[in-house]
């Protein structure tokens, strides 16, 4: 409102300027100079006015602008990132594929890859859940196992879907040998990330660090997949068998693709 009022100012101002100066009977040469000195305040007042307003509306036409063209770039940005954990992912599964595919190379027993889709939430059991059942030729009994290692056997075959007990678990065993030394005996689980090494005797010299492979004697893991390291070795005078940690080769909390035997038996 002042904006406008002061325009009109302004131009009644300048119009009053124009007409006086155009009289001839105006003849007095000081007129003009006290006019200009009383109007030319004004004249500056509503002319700072007037770019202060432009520059505003300026100001704000290209701020809204930017804020556009931000919110834009940042919608780019988010799409772009997006498809990059997205191809992230695909290399890393193209990665343990290619695992998979290098390691069952040297194996000739039939197998079949299967997604993990559920894990026992429980304390008390190590399980989990994989999209392949009796429709894809598994049965009860079945090896799992990643390249890194043995993972576990079915323990329920559904139409299509199975039941995997890990080697963690405590209802676990597997037939095992120290690699270099050939010392036998059973890997049980503990219901812990760790397994423990049983019924090697005392006598027997197994070091940390050494590996631990399935012997093919239980019938139910092939001979020679790897389970894990000596973590820990304990022996007591009295006990005729050692007490012995392994850490397994497989890190089960990262596991997301397996591959199962069909014709293990």
């Amino acid at each position: 409102m002042f904006i406008f009022i002061g325009v009109a100012l302004f131009v009644a101002i300048n119009f009053t300027v124009i007409t006086m100066s155009s009289r001839e009977s105006l003849s007095i040469p000081g007129f003009e100079r006290i006019n200009i000195f009383f109007i030319s305040p004004f004249q500056k007042v509503i002319t700072n006015t007037l770019n202060f307003t432009d520059n505003i509306w300026k100001t704000y036409f290209v701020t809204v602008l930017a804020v556009d063209e931000n919110r834009q770039l940042r919608k780019k940005l988010a799409k772009a990132v997006q498809n990059q954990n997205k191809f992230e992912e695909l290399r890393l599964e193209n990665s343990r594929l290619k695992k998979f595919v290098n390691f069952t190379g040297s194996v000739h027993d039939t197998y079949v890859a299967a997604q993990v889709i559920a894990r026992d939430p429980s304390p008390w059991f190590k399980t989990i859940v994989v999209d392949k059942g009796a429709n894809d030729g598994l049965i009860k009994g079945s090896p799992v196992l990643v390249s890194e290692g043995i993972v576990g056997q079915t323990m329920k075959v559904l139409d299509n879907y199975s039941k995997v007990l890990l080697i963690t678990d405590r209802n676990s065993a597997v037939d095992a040998l120290v690699q270099n030394t050939r010392v036998r005996g059973i890997v049980k689980g503990n219901n812990t990330d760790h397994c423990s090494f049983k019924y090697a005797l005392r006598k027997d010299e197994i070091q940390v660090g050494e590996t631990i492979i399935s012997s093919g004697l239980d019938q139910v893991f092939p001979k020679g997949l790897k389970i894990g390291k000596v973590l820990d070795v304990k022996k007591t005078h009295s006990q005729l068998f050692q007490d012995i940690t392994i850490e397994t080769s497989v890190n089960f909390d990262k596991l997301e693709e397996v591959l199962v035997f069909k014709n293990a038996k």
